[in-house]
This record gives structure tokens, C-alpha cells and sequence, in this order.
């Protein structure tokens, strides 16, 4: 037998595909791809650009997307490489010298810094102790930019001069806020900022003065210009040298980012699911209603070959429209959700590529093919003797394999929009577990409802008559409501637990000031005085820098690997204290705290357990310290793990009390003062001259906003999930809907009236809607708890207002199904009976 040419089949499909397009034969499935492709393509583009400007945001702690330091100079062939690439680029220089006046001497931290600094975010200065800021600028040669402190401790004031080395500069303005101090707690000393024009006329840095060099680069937003930066100096790297960027340079920052990019994909992959679900019941009517079609067509000399590739054509051509279609929307909306959200987002928020409506299509066409598999190989294996006898079906086939291998296409997708691999398997194992269980103990529930049908009435006969007349359909319809329901429940949890939980962690009273450099002397009169201006403080905690030098007796270089945190703990000095309680934030994880004095005469210390991972030590290790010009060794006692997110106080090493109360030490402490107080603050630098206050608040709104744009993300994203569940819902009621006409076309040719069919439909599916609530409740507790458990790493706890979720079901789906069949009821019974 001739075979049909390729390009015959083309136009016999297209043919079709136009008429049943005319006939409304395949708007189901277009919308539910559509629907489908806009959600993800419009998630993806609104997580991809909001995750862009979050970054840029933080990039501002930096002053810079990325920083080359080192305790010498850049190379010259490494500004060359950045410069070819045409990056922007600033140069900082910092290191410690004495400020000299009339009044006396002070030990500063002095900043030279040239025109094009800071390449993110802006210098914020003003005229006088904490008066208005202005935005803008920087120290002209000449000039020199202070903290307001350097004032108080010198008696000085705007226009006087100071001396720099060998060089006079004059007072220009009071210095507020730099971009790329926010992270750096720890300076002890005033900050003066000067030009680096200035810098070789101070005579102040000299071969083997301690100096840091920083170089600040700078790409224009969609350039790949930086990561090509990297990866050419990277390999180059000398060991006093490092590069940082916007998630390194902040403990606070990169974790918020961290957990928002894991609750916008968590809202992706729901949407995703949800499409999959909505596409594969579509699919299936659309194999379904062609199955007489594809025995007319066998019987008419087409292969089991060509019929299959016929509908394929179809299918694949539907889906490409209905993909672009959902791109182009998708695209659309996330400008419009960007315009209602202008006022709350940064001005810059970057172009979000082609990733997003790549993946889109990419996501519409997988699942399509992936679930119209089943259905398409059930068509070409349709018997021809189908077109005498209807109630020939087709050969059934070895589905689970197929669907498995759509599961695992669709599962690859998700990964992709995820990049998390605990959490695409504890959404799709919570998933496949939840449905198993809960359709299971739905079966068991509807063969049990079959002994309430005798005495029923006539309406509920009939409404659960539909349910228990196809158990496995039933089943089946009622975990995809319940999958919608489970999104609901899902993505409630996420926009008001998970993010409340976050967020606390952040509470509005957390510490705004840093006071480092406090005397013993002065310790306790410092303590007393926040009492008085009412200030809630964190302990005082003494510190003393010191420096790793070995573990186990070998050099700690030789043990780190290089770039980690280990790495760049052990390249500088840390802040050693001692302390008898564990602080707040602080939780053990291996060994125990102090219980008793050490037996062997070595002390003991506790260790941050990141850095202990990263400089593989475990419990007994020997650490060796150079502490103030002495070597001090510790026993590794126990590992803790901190909540960087709080603002207190934290150390990668506490040592056992008393272990280094010999060595000269400060203390340090932070505390809150609520708005309005200026003053006490003025006052306490005036009385305590020594003593350094940072304030952080500036940084503490940066994390509140970008809390924000999260809260703000994920409850724009439900609306996208709340589509494609809709898509699912009318899939399902589609799925049913030829059936449902014939009959009630039957009942009302046999005097049904039509009050007693929409009684009966609301029965139906209300019982189903409130049985999806049920189901959904117990789904969502469960893959709440793998999430929990797995993923997000909190206490997992009942949620008794899940229980709501049957109600909402029945009322919800209840309303929906008997809006999707009004068709049912609407038909011409003659007709429909005639056509039958």
C-alpha cells in the first residue's frame, strides 16, 4: 500500500485541526496550554527580573557587582582584562593612620576613593551632626569627608583642617552613609573619607604598611562582561587576593535572596503542576473524541503510522500556537504586574532575557507531549472494524511507562525552573505519595456511599449516581480539584507562615546600632547609660583578634580549600570572645556546651559550624591561635550554627570564660533606639569618646524592603497559580461534559425536570468539591511537612484552618461545575438523542 506523503498528511491535519477549531473541538486545550505557557512564562519573567533588581539592590552593600581585594595592589594585567571588556571601574584604598590637629590625635580609618566611586547605590553626607543628608558627590582633592564621631572626639567642626600623614585637608562635610559599609561591623576606628588624588601627597602608605586595595567593577545590566572577568583573573588570583560579589559580601543579604528565589520557584513549580494536570485532561478528551475518526481513517488505507503522526501533527501544531500565544501574554503581564507595582520597586529592575519565554515554551510543549502520548498511541491502535462496532476500544498498552516518562520530562522541567533538587523531589514524592493515599481512601470512601443510595432521594440518587457509576473518573477528578485546593492551602502557608516566619526573624525592634571599641573601664558606666536613654541592648561581649594558625598541628592554609568561607576566615584576623551562655540565635549541633573545667589544661572552644565544615575540623580537634603576639591553643568542644538574620553579636569562635581574660580586650554590643533620638546618641558618643556606634538602620531597611518585594511577588504569583487550577478545574468538567449531555438529555426525555438536574449537579459537586477539601487538607500537611522537614528547615505544627478548605471546595467547585455543564442542561434532548 502507497504511503501518504509527508506534505498530504500536513494539509489532511491542518485541514482538521481548522475545522474542529471552527467547531470549538479544541478551545479546551488551546486555553489550557495557554494558560498553561502565560503562568509560566509570566512567573518566570516576574521572579527572573524581581531576583535582577533585588540584586542590583544588594549590589549597593558592594558599591559595585564585583570586587577584586587584596592586601597589594591589582595587577596591571588585571585591570587591563576589565577595562578591555568595558566594564566601569573604582579604585578604593583603606587603611588605618592617625588624624593629627591642634586638640590632640585620633586613629582613623582612612578611605581614599577616586571620582567613579561607588559604582552602586550613592555617598549620603550633610552639614552637621546628624542633620539632613543629601545624596551625592564625593570628597573633592583637597576636601576630606567624616564621621560625625571624629568630630566629637577632636572638638572639631565643619571648615576646620586636619592632617593626614603629610598632607592638610579641610573639613568639607560630615560623611553618613557609604554604600559598602554595611556589612562591616567591626570597624573600631572613625572613618575618614579623602580623594585619591591625595593619597601619595600623605606619604602615608609605604611598602609593608598594612593597606587594603579594592577594585569595583561594574557591567551594564544584561551583559555577561563580568562573569567573563571572573573567570580570566579567577585562575590568577594571588593568595592575599579575592573577589566578591553581592552574595558573598553580606551574610544578611545573601540568605534573604537565598530564601526568596526558593519561595518565587516553590510558586513556579505549583503553576507548572497545575498546567501539567490541566493539559492532560484536555489531551485525553482530544484523544477520546477522535477515536471513531482514527478508525474511519484506518479503514480508508492510513496506517497505524500515519494515523498517529496525523494527530501528532495537530497536537503539535496547536501547541506551538497556543505556546507562543501564552508567551506573548505571559510576557505582557508581567509588565502590567511591574506598572502596579512601580512605586514599591526599584526604578532599574533589569530586562528579564529570554530564559523565562524559552522555558514557557518549553514547559507547553514537554507536558503536551508528554501527556498526549497515552492518548495518541491509544489512536493508532484503534481496531478499523470500530467504524460497525463502537464499543471496540482501543488495544490497551503499557501506559505506566509512558506517563513515567512524561512524570520524569515534566520533573526535568521543574528541576530547571527550581535549580533545587530537594525541593523539586519533595514536591512531585509529596505529590505522587499524597495522590496514591488519598485516592485510595478516596475509593474506599465512594464504594462505601453505595449503601446510602437506596434510601436517598431522588436528586441526591442521581448526583451520586454520576460519581459512583465511573469510581476511578470520580477518583481521579477529585484529586485534581483537590490538587487545586492543595495549591490554595499551599501557597496560603507559603505567603502567610513561611514569610511571617522569615520576616520575625527581622522584628521591628531589632538592634539599629553597633557599639564596638568599649574599655573595660568603661563597660560598666556604658551598660548603665543605655539603660537610661532606654535603649533594649544585647550582652556586652569582650573581644580580642586573633588568628588560626594550625589545626592538629598542621598550617591551616594547607587543610582550607581556597575561596571558602574557611578560606577567607583564616586570611584575617577574627573577633575571639568568650562567653559562659550560649548567645541568642545560636543553637548546637554537636557536643556540648560548658559543663566543667578542662582536665587536660587545654580550654575550650565552640565554632560556627559552616566554618567548621569548611576547615573539616570535628569534635577534640587542637586549634593553635596567634593571639596579641602569643600562641593560645583550644580544644574544639562543639559546633553551633548562628541566625545571621538577627543583628546581634555573632562569632565563628567563642572560647570557654577565662580562657583569654589575660589579653587586652573591648567589648562590643548591639542595641535598639527607636526613632526620634538622635540626641542620647550625640550625647553618648560625646560621653563615651572611644567607644564606636555604627548605626545599621540603613541596612535593616534594605532587608525590610526586599522582604517586601517578596510578600509582594509570591501573593501576585497566586493569581497565576489560581489560573491554572482553573484551567484544571474546566478540563475535568470538559473531560465529563458529552456524557453529562446524553444524560440529561435521557432524564429530561423521561420528564426529569430541569430544577431537579441543577439540584442534582449542585449535589454532585458540592459532595465532590467538600471530598477535594478533605483530600486537599490532609495533601497539604503532608507535603508541608516534606517541605518543612526537608527544605525549609522549620518546626513543623498542625494547621487546624485547613479545615476550611472543604467548605471552600464544595462552595467553589459546587458553582464552578454547574456553570461548566449548563451545556447539559441547555441541549436539545431530540437533538442530542437523534445524534446519538
Amino acid at each position: 500500500m502507497a504511503r501518504l506523503p509527508l506534505l498530504r498528511l500536513f494539509s489532511l491535519a491542518m485541514r482538521q485541526l481548522l475545522r474542529d477549531a471552527r467547531a470549538g473541538e479544541l478551545r479546551v486545550l488551546f486555553f489550557a496550554l495557554l494558560v498553561a505557557v502565560a503562568a509560566s512564562t509570566a512567573i518566570g519573567y516576574f521572579g527572573a527580573r524581581l531576583n535582577g533588581a533585588m540584586l542590583l539592590r544588594a549590589t549597593e552593600f558592594l558599591g559595585a557587582d564585583l570586587v577584586l581585594e587584596g592586601s597589594s595592589p591589582a595587577r596591571p594585567e588585571q585591570i587591563k582584562s576589565g577595562t578591555e571588556l568595558g566594564l566601569d571601574h573604582a579604585r578604593i584604598v583603606e587603611f588605618s593612620s592617625v588624624i593629627a590637629t591642634d586638640n590632640g590625635i585620633q586613629l582613623s580609618s582612612i578611605k581614599a576613593v577616586n571620582e567613579q566611586y561607588p559604582l552602586r547605590g550613592e555617598l549620603k553626607s550633610s552639614t552637621e551632626p546628624f542633620g539632613t543628608q543629601t545624596p551625592g558627590g564625593g570628597p573633592k582633592p583637597g576636601d576630606a569627608w567624616v564621621e560625625a564621631r571624629l568630630l566629637t572626639a577632636l572638638g572639631l567642626k565643619i571648615g576646620d583642617s586636619i592632617d593626614v600623614g603629610m598632607k592638610t585637608l579641610r573639613l568639607a562635610r560630615i560623611l553618613t552613609y557609604e554604600p559598602d559599609r554595611a556589612g562591616n561591623f567591626y570597624s573600631l576606628t572613625p572613618r575618614v573619607m579623602i580623594n585619591l588624588a591625595d593619597l601619595d601627597a600623605t606619604g602615608v602608605v609605604q611598602p609593608g604598611s598594612r593597606v587594603s586595595y579594592r577594585e569595583l567593577w561594574r557591567a551594564p545590566q544584561g551583559s555577561t562582561a563580568l562573569q567573563t572577568y571572573r573567570d580570566l583573573v579567577k585562575p590568577g588570583l594571588a593568595a592575599n587576593q579575592r573577589l566578591q560579589d553581592s552574595r558573598d559580601g553580606n551574610q544578611q543579604i545573601g540568605g534573604a535572596l537565598g530564601k526568596a528565589e526558593r519561595y518565587l520557584n516553590m510558586a513556579s513549580l505549583v503553576a507548572v503542576l497545575l498546567a501539567g494536570v490541566a493539559v492532560a485532561l484536555s489531551a485525553n478528551r482530544f484523544a477520546s473524541r477522535r477515536f471513531d475518526a482514527s478508525a474511519l481513517l484506518r479503514c480508508l488505507g492510513l496506517s497505524r503510522r500515519e494515523a498517529m503522526l496525523l494527530f501528532s501533527l495537530q497536537l503539535s501544531v496547536l501547541g506551538l500556537l497556543a505556546s507562543l500565544a501564552g508567551v506573548l501574554l505571559g510576557w505582557l503581564a508581567q509588565f502590567g504586574l511591574f506598572y502596579f507595582l512601580h512605586d514599591l520597586l526599584p526604578a532599574d529592575v533589569p530586562p528579564g532575557g529570554l530564559l523565562p519565554a524559552v522555558a514557557g515554551i518549553g514547559t507547553g510543549l514537554v507536558a503536551l507531549a508528554g501527556f498526549a502520548l497515552p492518548p495518541l498511541a491509544a489512536l493508532g491502535r484503534v481496531p478499523p472494524l470500530r467504524v460497525l462496532r463502537r464499543d471496540l476500544l482501543p488495544i490497551p498498552s503499557s501506559t505506566w511507562m509512558v506517563y513515567g516518562a512524561a512524570l520524569f520530562a515534566l520533573g526535568l522541567i521543574m528541576w530547571r525552573l527550581s535549580l533545587d533538587l530537594v525541593l523539586t523531589f519533595a514536591l512531585l514524592g509529596g505529590g505522587v505519595v499524597a495522590a496514591l493515599l488519598l485516592g485510595g481512601l478516596l475509593l474506599l470512601l465512594l464504594q462505601s456511599l453505595r449503601r446510602l443510595l437506596a434510601r436517598a432521594s431522588l436528586p441526591w440518587r442521581l448526583g451520586l449516581g454520576q460519581l459512583l457509576r465511573h469510581p476511578l473518573a470520580a477518583a481521579g477528578q477529585s484529586l485534581a480539584f483537590g490538587l487545586i485546593l492543595l495549591s490554595m492551602g499551599l501557597i496560603a502557608l507559603l505567603r502567610g507562615e513561611l514569610l511571617n516566619t522569615w520576616q520575625n526573624q527581622l522584628p521591628k525592634d531589632a538592634p539599629n546600632y553597633f557599639a564596638l571599641n568599649i574599655l573595660p573601664a568603661d563597660k560598666d558606666a556604658f551598660g548603665a547609660r543605655l539603660l537610661d536613654v532606654q535603649a533594649q541592648a544585647a550582652p556586652l561581649y569582650p573581644v580580642v583578634p586573633g588568628r588560626l594558625i594550625s589545626i592538629n598541628g598542621e598550617p591551616v592554609q594547607e587543610i582550607v580549600s581556597k575561596d571558602s568561607s574557611g578560606d577567607r576566615a583564616t586570611q584575617r584576623d577574627l573577633s575571639l570572645t568568650w562567653a559562659a551562655d550560649l548567645p541568642a540565635g545560636n543553637v548546637l549541633t554537636a557536643g556540648t556546651w560548658w559543663s566543667a573545667q578542662p582536665t587536660d589544661g587545654v580550654p575550650g572552644v565552640s565554632v560556627e559550624a559552616k566554618v567548621a565544615e569548611s576547615l573539616k575540623l570535628k569534635l577534640n580537634d587542637h586549634l593553635l591561635f596567634t593571639i596579641g603576639g602569643e600562641n593560645r591553643e583550644a580544644r574544639v568542644t562543639s559546633l553551633r550554627t548562628i541566625n545571621w538574620d538577627n543583628f546581634q553579636p555573632n562569632f565563628f569562635m567563642i572560647f570557654q570564660p577565662g580562657t583569654l581574660k589575660d589579653l587586652p580586650a573591648t567589648y562590643l554590643t548591639s542595641f535598639y533606639l527607636a526613632p526620634g533620638h538622635d540626641q542620647q546618641i550625640v550625647d553618648l558618643s560625646r560621653a563615651f569618646p572611644a567607644v564606636t556606634i555604627l548605626q545599621v538602620e540603613a541596612l535593616l531597611e534594605q532587608l525590610r524592603s526586599i522582604l517586601a518585594q517578596v510578600t509582594l511577588a509570591v501573593e501576585y504569583v497566586l493569581l497565576f497559580v489560581l489560573a491554572a487550577g482553573m484551567a484544571v478545574l474546566f478540563s475535568g468538567l470538559q473531560a465529563t461534559l458529552d456524557e453529562r449531555i446524553r444524560q440529561g438529555a435521557l432524564l429530561r426525555a423521561l420528564g426529569a425536570e430541569r430544577k431537579l438536574l441543577v439540584k442534582a449537579r449542585r449535589i454532585e459537586f458540592g459532595l465532590l468539591g467538600a471530598v477535594s477539601g478533605l483530600l486537599a487538607a490532609l495533601g497539604t500537611e503532608l507535603v508541608t511537612w516534606v517541605l518543612y522537614r526537608y527544605a525549609f528547615d522549620l518546626a513543623w505544627h498542625p494547621h487546624p484552618w485547613l479545615l476550611l478548605l472543604p467548605v471552600i471546595g464544595a462552595l467553589l467547585i459546587g458553582a464552578a461545575g454547574v456553570f461548566g455543564t449548563r451545556r447539559a442542561l441547555n441541549a436539545s434532548p431530540l437533538t442530542v438523542l437523534r445524534e446519538s
